[in-house]
C-alpha cells in the first residue's frame, strides 16, 4: 500500500461523575486521516491540515495529536519512510468534544492498515493517547478510546490499563451544544487545573453511586437509569463558571424536556441526554437560547453513540 485514509467520530468524557474513566463516542462529527508513503527514506513527516479551523492546529509532528502518533509508531515499529500526513478536521479544536483524541485515533487506524501492522484495536489505543500529549499535555485515555473503539468505554489505567466497552440503549440520544468563545490553547489541561485538590466523603459516595447508575444503564439498556447518574457534584460545580450562560442552558435544557445535563469533556460544549428524538428540537432551541442570554453563539448538535475509528480507503 502506498497510503490508507481511517476516520474516526467525536466523543464526550466523563458524562458526569465518570471524571477521567467513562467516555461515549458520538456521530454527527469526524476527523479523517491520510498517510502517504513518499519516495524518500529519510522518516521525515509532513503534517496538512485541512477542514475546521484547521489554521489554529500545528504543523509540527510533536505539536499535532496525529502527526505525533505517527511519529511515535513509526519509531516504535522503525519505519524509514517519508510520511505524508493529511489531517480533515470535522470534530471544531476546544469544543469539549474529543477533537485530539479522533484525530489521533484515525491517524493510529491509518498507520497500522498502512503497515500491515495488524494490532487490534485495543492495543492501538496505547499509541493514539500519545497524541493527547501535543494538544492536552497529558494522556488522556478516555478522550481517545471512544474515538478507536466506539460505544461507551470504561477505563481503568490502575494497577493496569484496561477497556470496558458497552453498546449503549439503541433509543439514547444527545444534544450537544457548543458555545462559539475563546478557549486557552490547552484548554484541558487549564480545566483541570480548577479542580479541588481534595473532595469530602460524602461526595465521592454520592459521584461512585451516579457512575455505577450509568453503567447499569449502559448495560440494562435503561436511558432513564443513565440519566439518574449524570449529575456530578465533584468536578463540574468546580468547572461550571468557565462556561457563561452555563446554569441558564442546563435549566432551559431540562425544562424543554432533557432527562440529564452535563459538560462534555473539559468543556465548554454542554450535552443534553434524552430517550428517543423526543423534545430534541426544543432542547436545541432552548439551549441556543440560553448561551445566547450571555451573548453568545452556540452550534447544535444531534447526537447518537457511534461505532469507532475505520479504513475508508
Amino acid at each position: 500500500m502506498k497510503s490508507c485514509t481511517a476516520v474516526a467520530p467525536s466523543s464526550t468524557a466523563n458524562l458526569g461523575p465518570g471524571y477521567d474513566v467513562f467516555g461515549l463516542a458520538l456521530d454527527p462529527l469526524k476527523d479523517k486521516v491520510q498517510i502517504v508513503k513518499g519516495p524518500g527514506r529519510t522518516r521525515r513527516i509532513e503534517i496538512k491540515m485541512l477542514g475546521e479551523q484547521s489554521e489554529t492546529v500545528p504543523t509540527e509532528a510533536e505539536s499535532n495529536s496525529a502527526g505525533l502518533v505517527v511519529k511515535r509508531m513509526a519509531e516504535v515499529f522503525d519505519i524509514e519512510d517519508d510520511l505524508r500526513v493529511t489531517v480533515v478536521k470535522g470534530v471544531p479544536v476546544g469544543s469539549g468534544m474529543g477533537s485530539s483524541g479522533a484525530s489521533a485515533a484515525a491517524a493510529a487506524m491509518a498507520f497500522n492498515r498502512l503497515f500491515d501492522l495488524r494490532m487490534k484495536k485495543s492495543d492501538l489505543v496505547k499509541f493514539a493517547v500519545e497524541g493527547e500529549l501535543a494538544s492536552a499535555g497529558a494522556k488522556h485515555y478516555d478522550n481517545v478510546s471512544p474515538s478507536l473503539l466506539g460505544g461507551f468505554i470504561i477505563v481503568r489505567t490502575s494497577p493496569e490499563l484496561r477497556f470496558i466497552r458497552v453498546s449503549p440503549p439503541r433509543d439514547l440520544v444527545l444534544v450537544l451544544g457548543f458555545p462559539i468563545m475563546d478557549v486557552p490553547r490547552r484548554k484541558t489541561e487549564f480545566a483541570r487545573g480548577v479542580l479541588p485538590e481534595q473532595v469530602s466523603l460524602k461526595n465521592v459516595v454520592h459521584n461512585v453511586s451516579n457512575a455505577s447508575m450509568i453503567v447499569a444503564g449502559m448495560f440494562l439498556g435503561d436511558v432513564g437509569m443513565i440519566a439518574q447518574g449524570v449529575n456530578d457534584v465533584i468536578v463540574e460545580p468546580a468547572r461550571k463558571h468557565l462556561i457563561p450562560g452555563y446554569d441558564g442552558v442546563k435549566r432551559r435544557a431540562i425544562d424543554a424536556g432533557a432527562l440529564a445535563v452535563t459538560i462534555s469533556g473539559a468543556g465548554p460544549s454542554m450535552v443534553s441526554f434524552l430517550k428517543t428524538g423526543k423534545n430534541r428540537q426544543r432542547i436545541a432551541q432552548a439551549m441556543a437560547e440560553g448561551f445566547k442570554e450571555v451573548k453568545l453563539e452556540s452550534r447544535i448538535f444531534m447526537c447518537r453513540p457511534s461505532q469507532g475509528a475505520r479504513i475508508i480507503g
